[in-house]
């Protein structure tokens, strides 16, 4: 058994209804594969907090939010989904359903979930794509990122360790985010990418396979402006 891919290796801290899904898992994205039938016994329909004009709502009766959500005119949500207390759903956000969301979660401007488990604090604010992925409590994601969530040859995502790969039985499988990780803007993470708790990886990255918990991923290459040219006297 690899320890860094536990689930309590990955997120120390699950609290509330979320805690639910994660019984009896013992690798971090175990609980993807039971969404459904997690939905299938939640309480859903129970919506409150106000909905304004402008948000589309599909299956309401699929649909649970909880006591002070934001959610601004233009957001789209398809249920099954759950929304924790005190999340902001903003303009354009796009949720396609099985969303499990904990409370203070930001799903923000042109972001599109599917499939998604967000623990407590996480904040997907603009223009992120998060699909079939697990983020811890406290994570981030920079503006752009984008969790990639199938092979090219559309076979099984595997984990990738330096002792060999894992099998997840996954066809489609995004990240794994360890609580309080940190994406930079514009990186996109390879399906079957573990980033561990606490780490930070740098904007515009490429990024796959194992992440250690508390490292710093950057790439050695930068362009930098050192001087600036008056194009009018080339």
């Amino acid at each position: 058994m690899k320890e860094k891919f536990l689930v309590e290796a990955l997120f120390p801290h699950i609290s509330g209804p979320l805690t639910e899904i994660f019984e009896g898992c013992t690798y971090a994205w175990e609980p993807l594969a039971h969404l459904e039938s997690f939905f299938e016994k939640a309480e859903l329909g129970k919506i409150e907090s106000q909905v304004p004009e402008g948000v589309h709502l599909v299956h309401p009766e699929l649909i649970s939010i909880g006591k002070n959500v934001l959610i601004e005119p233009g957001a789209y949500i398809r249920g099954p989904c759950i929304i924790g207390d005190g999340c902001e759903v903003r303009h354009n956000a796009y949720l396609r359903g099985f969303v499990l969301a904990g409370s203070n979660c930001v799903l923000g401007h042109c972001s599109e979930f599917k499939r998604v488990i967000l623990l407590d604090g996480v904040c997907a604010a603009h223009f992120n794509y998060v699909g079939d992925s697990i983020l811890g409590a406290g994570a981030n994601l920079g503006a752009g990122v984008k969790l990639a969530n199938l092979r090219l040859d559309h076979t099984d995502v595997l984990i990738y360790d330096q002792s060999g790969p894992i099998s997840t039985g996954l066809q489609k499988l995004g990240a794994i985010i360890g609580e309080g990780a940190k994406i930079g803007c514009n990186a996109v993470t390879n399906p079957g990418t573990v980033i561990g708790k606490g780490a930070f990886c740098y904007p515009s990255l490429l990024v796959g396979g194992f992440v250690p918990p508390g490292a710093i991923l950057k790439s050695t290459e930068k362009t930098v402006t050192t001087h600036a040219i008056n194009r009018n006297s080339l």
